[in-house]
């Protein structure tokens, strides 16, 4: 009966590693999470740009920022491209 009860506790225990591997992965393709980064990102470099006294820091934060969402947006067609290389 104990093998039994050893193949049941660790199919369990991998079902429910699947579940947090899932919610990881949805969590890290989230419109959420990149909106969360790239406010992030824009106060982060508004306050740095503050700091030393450039013009306009807030407008000029804007930069970065969309080029973070930018590239955000663009590596999961370099993923598939590199996993298609990689075959």
């Amino acid at each position: 009966m104990k093998p039994s009860n050893s193949l049941e506790k660790r199919v369990v225990e991998i079902e429910e590693r699947n579940k947090r591997v899932e919610t990881d992965k949805a969590w890290e393709t989230s419109w959420v999470r990149r909106g969360l980064l790239v406010a992030f990102t824009y106060l982060s470099v508004g306050l740095y740009l503050r700091v030393i006294a450039i013009p306009n820091p807030w407008l000029n934060a804007i930069v970065p920022s969309l080029g973070f969402l930018l590239s955000t947006l663009s590596l999961p067609f370099f993923k598939q491209w590199w996993m298609m290389m990689h075959k």
